[in-house]
């Protein structure tokens, strides 16, 4: 018994030996920009001053405290300022992370496992400490039906956290996946005696205790929210946190419609937005404010890719099951038309899930992407063996009388056919009609053109803006024929497909497989990404993807901006440099309010 303690605590010790302890981050490619004792990160800088209040705005409004449950909406930025996680991404690196609650990082050489070291000075907001146990709690309560079901997903391959020590913890993987010593760090870290007292999944307005930088000052329950910087923060010492959130309040305000936030923005309700409309973008920032400076306006260049935006088909509807009818809707949006009439020229035309990113298929398959669709060739439409075709077109020679002619007969192929009332209908008689469910009324000019060429088909389309906290009840659920929506791509895809586009998402609520697919050629593709070994594996596995998505006709493509177009008011000072791979919202953290200006 004696031997066996023995050893069990020389191997801690040998485990726990600073000598071995040398990571203080971890990068995809192993390459770190950032070396031991950096002071912090380059776009972010010495001259920030704390001090001052933000106002931000937000639409809709929220009814929980928690940002980690399916039911509900909690506020913007809530768990992002209220929980510190076990690591922070770089804004400078495509996927590299920097020690925040955990100090050293050590990755087994199985890659089985990752020992991480706490900071001993880590505390809740309340003074308690955070230890070992909480973050073990955390993974815990993420991976169980108490959380939104992503996390289950996304957490899926860490297979136990194991405590050793009050501040040291081993996660253990059920598999090799070399992007899994990344995912731990991003974990949110939970009050483990908080949510003894209160309940996770019901956690309503009560404001739960976080151990990171801002504090819950005030409420007013669906309307406004605002923050208030801890003092007392643990962490402002650590290097991750130099120059960020300098702003002594942050205060965000709800609005029930994007065009009278605008309104409000100008008349200075609130102080910085990003905007997404094209149209606003090029005719309402301008006026007397913004020629005194006042108010100002920028593009903002990035490197982020930008995945891929469309007019999604929910695949759970009989009536989108058959590809011929999705190329056909495909067809009937004229890209160029738009960009030109109701965008200004300002985007670009979507060709790729993996959009402005190296990891969009381009022309034939590579060798290496052969590999990995040759197993399923019977399965697959002879399309993914041939170069990527980009999307439908209207520019010359094409046209949109053409466009509509090559769907009619894929229609008509599909047994889909236009009565005398021109309406098409299959063999039972049933016409093809089409809901949209839209989460803003500024997208209803968008999409009027393309019911309009939809309607010369037989098609009819009924589109509809829906409150808010409707529209996610029905996303969630999958209750909708078509939406709008984004899917996101980071620098380094991994287990965030799974969530997208694999089979077991297709029926989890809340997931983002909001086209519904199943199809095991998908699945095994999404294994590759996950469990590459390689930046080229990587490559590989991605554009195979895209390959196989693009050729399944599961949304008509959109377009995308590969810059932030943002407004403020001239109330605030920044870092000289900008971040590569960043959203607007994140660099804002490293903002800070202009002396004299507030």
């Amino acid at each position: 018994m004696k031997k066996t303690f023995f050893v069990a605590f020389f191997a801690l010790l040998l485990l726990w030996s600073p000598s071995l302890w040398a990571a203080h981050g971890i990068s995809l490619d192993g390459d770190l920009k950032y070396p031991k004792g950096f002071s912090g990160f380059e776009y972010t800088s010495e001259r920030a001053k704390v001090g001052g209040k933000v106002t931000l705005y937000s639409l809709g409004g929220f009814d929980k405290m928690n940002p980690f449950t399916l039911k509900g909406v909690a506020p913007d930025h809530l768990g992002s300022l209220l929980f510190d996680t076990l690591m922070v991404q770089s804004l400078d690196e495509p996927f590299a992370q920097y020690g925040l609650l955990a100090t050293d990082i050590h990755v087994a050489e199985d890659g089985l496992s990752v020992a991480c070291t706490l900071d001993p000075d880590a505390r809740f907001s309340d003074g308690s400490p955070l230890t070992a146990e909480d973050v073990k709690y955390s993974l815990e309560v993420l991976q169980s039906e108490a959380a939104h079901p992503f996390y289950a997903g996304y957490f899926r391959d860490i297979k136990q956290a194991e405590v050793v020590g009050p501040h040291q913890i081993i996660f253990h993987f059920a598999q090799q996946n070399r992007e899994l010593p990344l995912i731990f760090g991003e974990m949110p870290i939970f009050s483990r005696a908080f949510f003894a007292k209160h309940s996770f999944e019901g956690l309503n307005l009560t404001i739960p205790l976080g151990s990171g930088p801002y504090t819950v000052e005030s409420m007013v329950p669906g309307k406004t929210i605002t923050f208030k910087r801890n003092p007392n923060y643990w962490g402002w010492k650590r290097a991750v946190n130099r120059g960020m959130y300098n702003f002594e309040r942050i205060e965000i305000k709800y609005f029930k419609d994007s065009v009278v936030a605008l309104e409000g923005f100008k008349a200075g309700e609130f102080d910085f937005l990003v905007e997404h409309n094209s149209k606003h973008w090029a005719r309402d920032y301008q006026g007397d404010k913004f020629d005194e400076g006042l108010i100002k306006k920028e593009q903002l260049i990035h490197k982020r890719g930008a995945g891929m935006q469309g007019f999604v088909f929910n695949l759970r509807r009989e009536k989108f099951q058959d590809k011929r009818v999705r190329e056909a809707l495909t067809l009937a949006f004229d890209f160029e038309w738009s960009n030109k009439n109701l965008f200004h020229g300002q985007y670009v035309r979507s060709d790729s899930f993996f959009s402005n990113s190296e990891m969009a298929a381009k022309g034939k398959p590579s060798p290496a992407e052969l590999a990995l669709l040759e197993p399923f060739r019977d399965q697959l439409d002879p399309a993914v063996f041939e170069a990527v075709k980009p999307p439908p077109s209207t520019l010359p020679p094409g046209s949109i009388r053409h466009n509509l002619r090559r769907a009619m007969k894929l229609l008509k192929e599909a047994g889909w056919k236009v009565g005398k009332d021109r309406i098409l209908r299959n063999s039972r008689g049933t016409p093809l009609q089409i809901d949209m469910m839209l989460a803003s009324a500024s997208f209803e000019r968008i999409i009027a053109p393309y019911v309009a060429n939809l309607k010369r088909l037989g098609v009819a389309v009924n589109y509809r803006t829906v409150d808010l906290a409707l529209y996610k009840r029905r996303l969630d659920t999958f209750d909708f024929d078509m939406i709008v929506t984004v899917f996101g791509q980071s620098q380094s895809p991994g287990n965030e497909q799974r969530d997208m586009w694999h089979s077991a998402s297709a029926d989890a609520k809340g997931s983002k497989n909001y086209i519904g697919i199943k199809d095991p050629v998908v699945d095994a593709l999404v294994d590759a990404i996950i469990y590459s070994t390689s930046r080229s594996e990587l490559l590989a596995a991605c554009r195979a993807l895209d390959r196989v998505l693009l050729a399944g006709h599961y949304l008509v493509p959109n377009w995308y901006l590969n810059t932030h177009r943002i407004a403020y008011w001239n109330k605030f000072d920044r870092p000289t440099k900008l971040p590569l791979y960043y959203s607007a919202d994140s660099w804002l953290w490293s903002w800070w309010i202009k002396e004299g200006s507030q």
